[in-house]
């Protein structure tokens, strides 16, 4: 029985870049959701390599073969823009026991502040499980190969943006 209501997943993150690892966690999303919203985080505290409107630009070409996917930058408090979503779930991703904890906290934090919303965590493709933004960053500063972790648009923006 269907209340009319749809599910409408909000997939936060500050995506600095979108790996295979992110893409292979919102397909899935896309496919357990109605909506699914990725919500780039500005996060000017953890000073971002990529700008806000480049990383959303990135996640959008990512994701382009998924109808049901929109993305939005957001600078507000998470559980403000989940309220603006009309969202009330959290997707996560989880590669690590070592994520597990700091990923609980957040969510308890969450329901605390509206305890409407619900978390749910997935965890990648064993071929995704070692791939983190903070790597690939790293590799692609010292132009190293990062085309088997990102969309080949993805490592054509790393390459133009660490050889400028």
């Amino acid at each position: 029985m269907s209340s009319g209501k749809i599910n409408i997943a909000v997939y936060p993150g500050t995506f600095d870049p979108i790996t295979n690892g992110h893409f292979d966690l919102i397909e899935r999303g896309a496919r357990m959701f109605d909506k699914v919203v990725i919500a780039v985080a500005a996060s000017p505290g953890k000073s971002p390599n990529l700008g806000l409107e480049t990383r959303m630009e990135l996640v959008k070409k990512v994701c382009v073969s998924l109808p049901n996917v929109e993305v939005i930058g957001f600078s507000n408090l998470l559980t403000t823009m989940m309220h603006e979503q009309e969202a009330t779930i959290i997707l996560r991703g989880l590669r690590a026991v070592s994520d597990f904890e700091y990923e609980l906290q957040l969510a308890n934090m969450n329901r605390a502040q509206n305890p409407e919303l619900e978390s749910v965590f997935l965890t990648p493709a064993v071929e995704n499980s070692y791939i983190s933004s903070t790597i690939v960053r790293e590799i692609a500063k010292l132009g190293g190969d990062v085309s088997r972790l990102v969309h080949p648009q993805v490592a054509e923006a790393l390459r133009k943006h660490y050889t400028s």
